[in-house]
């Protein structure tokens, strides 16, 4: 599915490339990044290569989170429709850029982009031990709908998922919130 590019005030997001995968390695391998991640630390560039190349009949968006000050891949960010107007997203974040809001710029952009798009709910499906995407989920104004017992056999074992939802009506924009206004990118 086609990712169009779209940016705020200090990312991009684009399609990934072969190109970003040394970048993007960083986080892929790292145990503590890919713990609650429904698939193993990466071994490999070419693990990385393989798992962030968009896939003609893949259901999933897939954007690259570039840091414009650097034009450094710090991330992704992935957004894939379930049911009309419902949109599921996941995200991560490079070890080396976490603690300056990127997570939540990143995330809360992708957000004002599907809601524009359409989009009634919002939804993430996280680990109930994942702190940090729960924070993040939570400041950006998600309600926990529900507990999903044993519902992930991941490299870790088996695990739950708590769902993470997000209406339309109750969106607060980033644009309106940060005085940005969205911008989509013909890169």
């Amino acid at each position: 599915m086609r990712a169009d590019p779209f940016e705020s005030e200090r990312l991009l997001m684009r399609a990934p490339t072969h190109d970003d995968a040394p970048a993007l390695y960083e986080a892929y391998r790292d145990q503590r990044v890919m713990r609650f991640w429904s698939s193993p630390p990466h071994e490999s560039v070419a693990d990385t290569i393989a798992y962030v190349t968009p896939h003609v009949d893949d259901q999933w968006r897939q954007w690259v989170i570039v840091e414009k000050a650097s034009d450094r891949a710090i991330g992704t960010l992935a957004a894939g429709e379930r049911r009309r107007g419902v949109m599921e997203i996941g995200y991560l974040l490079a070890p080396s850029a976490a603690g300056k809001g990127y997570g939540r710029e990143a995330v809360g952009t992708l957000i004002d982009l599907l809601f524009a798009e359409g989009a009634r709910r919002v939804f993430a499906d996280t680990d109930p031990d994942n702190q940090r995407s729960i924070a993040l989920l939570m400041d950006l104004g998600f309600q926990r709908e529900g507990l999903l017992r044993a519902e992930w056999h991941t490299h870790i074992g088996v695990r739950d998922s708590v769902i993470w939802g997000l209406l339309r009506d109750e969106w607060q924009p980033q644009t309106r919130a940060r005085g940005q206004r969205l911008r989509s990118s013909r890169v």
